[in-house]
């Protein structure tokens, strides 16, 4: 969008944000130091995510909206699991089977897919929240509601966690564990977008602080602050008033960035071995995604799958 065709509410950092976001998720994958920034980085595409879904539900009619998120989501997702699917068929010991473990079909064939069905299932609350909260005391409901669903998910994400990331536990497979983590975030800005536009904020943090001090009394770590932390990051960004047009050239590449990282990665450790630094590792498969989400761009039928 040009300068001049902002709409209003609009803020050119959260499109930042979204870059940043990315880059903090290959951080992690590469497990550099402090990776744990990655749940912040994770927290914080979540929240961009269902955020920007009710924007686009309250502009467009039901119909469009479906047939977006399936054009935008569904359909890159079948497309990644295929590509995913051969990577590893190539160099994996253990190559994917469809169907070997039913869990299997909310993943793909790489374990970063795991975000892209979780959207899709949970795409269909949007229209609910959006139409829900029409009013100052729907909004008092929708923040204790927050509360009651993230506290106990929270909490059975924080027994799971870290190790449940990277293997499959006996009593929640993945991607629960991810879930467990997500879902308090996604509904989290779903019901930010909702009180932006109401102009009623405060219930939405409130209801983010108490679940992380709750949390984080339960279960001291890190991840149990996400909410909250997520919530003063978001504040901030929405303050910076970013009036040129490059934040949103680099939201472009997000996505792509996302999916493609784990490939590059894997490049990464292939031309410099395992033992590679991995701060050096993260920068290089960031890079490399970004360049090729840039080139596949610009390839016919290729372009609508990042």
């Amino acid at each position: 969008m040009a300068a001049s065709e902002v709409k209003a509410g609009y803020r050119r950092s959260v499109d930042l944000a979204r870059f940043v976001a990315a880059f903090g998720i290959v951080w992690d994958h590469a497990r550099a130091p402090y990776a744990d920034v990655g749940y912040t980085a994770l927290a914080l595409f979540l929240v961009l995510t269902s955020y920007l879904a009710i924007g686009s539900f309250e502009r467009s009619d039901g119909k469009r909206f479906w047939l977006s998120r399936a054009q935008r989501i569904a359909l890159p997702w079948l497309f990644w699991c295929a590509f995913y699917w051969v990577v590893y068929q190539v160099v994996s010991d253990e190559p994917f089977h469809l169907l070997t473990d039913p869990w299997t079909l909310l993943i793909g064939p790489s374990i970063h897919l795991w975000f892209l069905p979780f959207v899709m299932v949970f795409l269909v609350t949007i229209p609910w929240v959006s139409r829900f909260i029409d009013r100052p005391a729907r909004m008092y409901v929708a923040a204790v509601l927050l509360v009651l669903v993230s506290v106990p998910l929270g909490l059975l994400h924080a027994k799971l966690a870290p190790a449940a990331w990277f293997i499959n536990p006996y009593t929640f497979p993945q991607p629960l564990p991810q879930w467990f983590f997500s879902l308090p975030l996604f509904w989290f800005g779903a019901v930010l977008a909702v009180a932006k536009r109401m102009q009623l904020v405060w219930p939405v943090i409130a209801a983010a602080a108490v679940v992380s001090a709750v949390l984080y009394s339960q279960a001291p770590d890190f991840a149990s602050l996400q909410m909250l932390l997520v919530a003063v990051i978001f504040e901030l960004i929405w303050r910076v008033n970013i009036k040129a047009s490059w934040p949103t050239w680099l939201a472009g590449y997000a996505f792509g960035i996302y999916l493609l990282h784990p490939a590059t990665m894997l490049v990464a450790f292939k031309l410099f071995s395992e033992t590679v630094d991995r701060s050096f590792a993260a920068l290089f498969a960031f890079g490399l995604a970004w360049l090729l989400t840039a080139a596949l761009q610009r390839v016919p039928g290729v372009n609508r799958f990042l």
